[in-house]
C-alpha cells in the first residue's frame, strides 16, 4: 500500500488533477489519498467574516471556524477530487481520519480545534481497498468524545502511513527539491538538508514539506519521497528523503 498526500493547491489545477488520476487507473486498489484544502478553507472564512490566523505554520482553529473548516476539506475539496476520479473511470470513496481508524486530540488550547493523531486502530482501508476503492481521506480528525479536529494534512498523511505500514509520497507543485540552479536532488538525509538548510537552497514551502518529510521518515522507519503527480508511477524518481 501507498499513501499519497495531496496539497490542496491541486484544487486549483483539474488538468494536473486530471493526470494525476488517470495515472492512479491500475494501482487504485493500492494507493490512498490523504488531502488538505487550506486555501479553499481560507476562502469560505472569508466569505464568512471570519479572520483566519496562523501560528507556526498552523490554521487557528476556533470552534466557531470549524463548521467552515470542516465543509471546506471534508466537503467541498474531497468532493472535488471524488469527481474528477469518477470522470476518469475510478470509484472513489471520500472519508475522514476516523474512518482510516485515526483519533485525535486537540493540539493546544491556543491552537483552537487543531488536531493531533493518536490512537491507531484498525480501519476501513485494507478492505475498501480489496473492493475496488480509492479511499480519498480528508485531513479532517474526531476524538474520542466525537469532538471534531483540523488537523495539519503531512501529520494527517504520516498517519495514516504509520497505522496502514505503507509507503508515503508527498506531492507538490515540482519534480522535487532542487539546488541552487534548479536541477532535482535525488536523495537528501539529516546532514545535507542541514547543510542545504544553513546556504539557503532550501528554504520557505520546500523547507516545511523536507523537514516534515524527514520527520515522517523517521517515525516510518522508511524514506519519503517528494515529487510531483509524475512521480506517482515513478519509484525512482522525485526526491528521497532518509534520516
Amino acid at each position: 500500500m501507498r499513501v499519497i498526500k495531496l496539497g490542496g493547491s491541486i484544487l486549483e489545477q483539474p488538468e494536473e488533477m486530471k493526470a494525476l488520476f488517470e495515472s492512479l487507473v491500475d494501482t487504485q486498489n493500492k494507493t490512498v489519498i490523504v488531502h488538505g484544502g487550506g486555501a479553499l478553507a481560507q476562502q469560505w472564512l472569508s466569505a464568512a467574516g471570519l479572520k483566519s490566523e496562523k501560528h507556526e505554520g498552523l490554521r487557528v482553529s476556533p470552534e466557531q471556524h470549524m463548521p467552515y473548516i470542516v465543509g471546506a476539506l471534508a466537503g467541498c475539496a474531497n468532493k472535488q477530487l471524488m469527481s474528477q476520479a469518477i470522470a476518469t473511470g475510478i470509484r472513489p470513496i471520500g472519508l475522514t481520519l476516523h474512518e482510516a481508524g485515526i483519533s485525535c486530540r486537540r493540539q493546544s488550547a491556543e491552537l483552537g480545534q487543531v488536531g493531533t493523531c493518536e490512537l491507531f486502530e484498525s480501519g476501513l482501508i485494507t478492505n475498501l481497498l480489496k473492493c475496488g476503492y480509492l479511499p480519498l481521506i480528508s485531513s479532517i480528525g474526531f476524538g474520542k468524545k466525537g469532538d471534531w479536529f483540523n488537523v495539519n494534512a503531512d501529520d494527517a498523511a504520516v498517519a495514516v502511513a504509520a497505522n496502514y505500514d505503507a509507503d508515503l509520497l508527498l506531492l507538490t507543485d515540482v519534480e522535487g527539491v532542487l539546488d541552487s540552479e534548479g536541477r532535482l536532488i535525488e536523495q537528501l538525509n539529516t546532514r545535507s538538508i542541514d547543510e542545504l538548510t544553513k546556504a539557503g537552497v532550501i528554504q520557505n514551502g520546500m523547507l516545511v514539506k523536507v523537514r516534515g518529510a524527514l520527520e515522517a521518515a523517521r517515525h516510518l522507519r522508511r524514506s519519503v519521497r517528494i515529487g510531483s503527480w509524475n512521480a506517482v508511477n515513478k519509484p525512482d524518481s522525485g526526491t528521497q528523503i532518509s534520516e
